[in-house]
């Protein structure tokens, strides 16, 4: 591994003295490589899907699947990256001093940023060119899932761009057993910034382990509150999508929390709804009077994060009971209310302590894509410098540059 993350770190430099001509050419070959590709990579994929039917969750699957169509994503979201503005050498910020000393702060990349995923290849070419694009050199970990696929993927990236720069600017681990980890989270002389992609439990490890810099990502335990004067019509319709749509990705929700005043009406509603879709709903004590079929929620529930068809629902007072049990069981990803009265929506907003809220709208456009970003390296739900989808500018810092002409201290 030590020799592998070398050469990785040496290419980092080689990217910085590259043109943005020269990375747009990297991005647009490794697009036309997905391509030419296709037939290889996704019948490399079919093998990790053989070996893991079975072994993992029908959701699961289903994020380790690539298609055509899965591949066409990428490649969009290829060409959206390249129209994006080139940050590095951005100048942020610049002033005089007093002395005639002119300092700029001025963008920079990261170096080597290392990500560690699970079963989703895709999480391959985003960090990829997202690195890419911003001069970082990146360092991917997968999931033995995906093995057979992440290695397709880092083979075509490879060749796609080594007669540009150094192909170990994108570098690949192909160990997947977790003594790979261990050792891939100390090497602070290699890796600039760590972000871990996965289930809780992965970054929970990554948060008591890890020896170098890394941005907490991805947990994604989300509610969605109907207000009193929501439209209960919107509300059954983004409840319905923020659940299902895509119920193994974190940006879906878990836990459904509804009003007294209208739970009588609602939740009846919602069962309807959500028994077309074979959705299980765990119900507190309160909202089990309006069910017909749900099951008693137990007290873990509620922080569970089930990636599944699975929802936990609550009956709540208000809108303040509802800021405050949120704030207790969330992960700090994504809310969402419905509602008409703009003061609990202000309340919703100011109160709760999570990357991204939502009035009125679904959870699961807390996607890089979603807001424009071209893709995104990881969901932040902590609080440095990024948080909420990270895109181009999370991973980038800065360094001051001073000009003078002979100043000296006092």
């Amino acid at each position: 591994m030590d020799e592998s993350l070398k050469l990785c770190k040496e290419a980092s430099k080689d990217l910085n003295l590259l043109s943005n001509e020269d990375i747009k050419k990297c991005l647009l070959n490794i697009k036309d490589a997905l391509i030419k590709n296709k037939e290889y990579i996704i019948n490399e994929n079919k093998k990790d899907i053989e070996e893991s039917t079975g072994k993992i969750k029908p959701q699961m699957i289903d994020r380790l699947r690539l298609d055509d169509k899965r591949i066409k994503g990428l490649c969009d979201s290829i060409d959206d990256l390249v129209l994006l503005p080139d940050y590095i050498g951005e100048v942020i910020e610049e002033f005089k001093r007093p002395n005639g000393l002119v300092i700029k702060k001025v963008r920079v990349p990261f170096g080597v940023i290392a990500a560690i995923f699970e079963a989703r290849p895709n999480v391959c070419v985003d960090i990829a060119c997202l690195s890419l694009k911003t001069k970082n050199a990146c360092v991917l970990k997968g999931g033995k899932e995906a093995i057979n696929t992440n290695k397709a993927l880092v083979n075509v990236m490879q060749d796609a761009i080594k007669d540009i720069v150094n192909k170990n600017a994108i570098t690949l681990v192909d160990r997947t057993d977790r003594a790979a980890t261990d050792e891939l989270i100390t090497k602070r002389e290699y890796i600039d910034l760590l972000i871990p992609r996965g289930s809780k439990g992965l970054i929970q490890y990554i948060v008591m382990n890890a020896k170098i810099p890394f941005i907490e990502t991805g947990a994604g335990n989300c509610s969605l509150y109907v207000e009193s004067s929501a439209n209960q019509e919107m509300a059954l319709n983004v409840a319905l999508n923020a659940k299902h749509q895509r119920p193994s990705v974190c940006n879906s929700i878990e836990n459904l929390l509804v009003d007294e005043k209208i739970a009588k009406e609602f939740l009846p509603k919602l069962e309807n709804l959500f028994s077309q879709y074979n959705i299980e709903i765990r119900a507190d004590s309160e909202a089990l009077k309006y069910f017909k079929n749900a099951k008693e929620a137990s007290d873990i529930d509620f922080d569970t994060e089930y990636n599944d068809d699975i929802i936990s629902v609550k009956v709540v007072k208000d809108y303040r009971e509802a800021i405050s049990f949120i704030n207790a069981h969330s992960t700090k990803h994504s809310e969402s209310i419905i509602t008409e009265n703009e003061a609990a929506k202000l309340a919703f907003f100011n109160e709760i302590d999570s990357a991204c809220l939502y009035h009125n709208a679904s959870t699961r456009f807390t996607d890089g894509g979603c807001f424009g970003f071209g893709a995104e390296i990881g969901i932040s739900t902590t609080k440095q410098h990024a948080r909420g989808p990270m895109g181009l500018k999370e991973i980038t810092t800065y360094k001051y540059l001073i000009e003078g002409n002979g100043q000296v201290r006092e």
